[in-house]
């Protein structure tokens, strides 16, 4: 990776109010849903800049339910794989 990659990735993090983390790879979509098209991805235990969380499309994955997505400066993960909480260790009262 570029420094210049390093410099933006690290931008993105300190323009957002929290930081998360997803533990494995996970699809960013443009909304709360997996029907919402795929506008990129964020690799597993790469911090990413988060504004909100909001409740949409219920997903099951490695033994975890959740319908929360977090809002990202790219677009939307599910919490089921971000570590932390239920939020993805947003507070509880971040809602979009």
């Amino acid at each position: 990776m570029a420094a210049s990659d390093a410099d933006a990735g690290g931008a993105r993090i300190m323009a957002a109010p929290y930081a998360v983390v997803p533990y494995e790879t996970v699809n960013v979509r443009s909304g709360p849903a997996r029907s919402y098209d795929k506008v990129g991805s964020v690799a597993a235990n790469q911090p990413r800049g988060a504004y909100c969380w909001v409740r949409g499309e219920t997903i099951r994955d490695n033994g975890c339910t959740d319908n929360v997505w977090v809002k990202l400066v790219e677009g939307y993960v599910s919490a089921v794989y971000l570590k932390g909480n239920e939020y993805g260790d947003l507070p509880a009262s971040a809602t979009c």
